[in-house]
């Protein structure tokens, strides 16, 4: 597991701290999201070292932190063989990071998975609004 506040720490604040102020989420997005976010837990699969991480995790709390997201978050590290010691990774067949998986009662609706089909916040709302969402990897 990850704390968030050790990301906007050292040696991660560089990173997370530019990427979180400099992403700039589509209001009419955040808007319609918010319509949208009841009984919804996300668990995050990152690697620190992963530019796409770095990249997308900042932005993905940036969205969050706009839309006043209430939610349970779980973020997970994974190694350069995306795996855990407790074989979460595995158990969630994480092939590529960042991995978003949205829950909703426990069930998951869908993933995030390495980077957004359109933009994260678009991606997010066609994956909590029910719509035909097929990420990146997904035939």
């Amino acid at each position: 597991p990850i704390n968030l506040e050790d990301l906007k720490k050292e040696p991660y604040a560089e990173w997370f701290d530019t990427e979180y102020k400099s992403y700039s989420p589509f209001s009419k997005t955040i808007t319609q999201l918010n319509a949208v976010k009841e009984n919804v837990a996300v668990v995050v699969f990152m690697g620190t070292w992963c530019s796409d991480s770095q990249m997308h995790v900042p932005a993905f709390f940036r969205i969050l932190d706009e839309m006043a997201f209430s939610g349970e978050v779980q973020i997970i590290g994974v190694d350069k063989d995306k795996k855990t010691p407790t074989g979460s990774a595995t158990e969630h067949d994480i092939t590529n990071v960042p991995t978003f998986i949205f829950y909703r009662k426990g069930n998951e609706v869908n993933r995030i998975v390495e980077s957004p089909v359109e933009f994260l916040e678009d991606d997010i709302l066609a994956i909590l609004s029910g719509a035909d969402y097929k990420h990146t990897y997904e035939n």
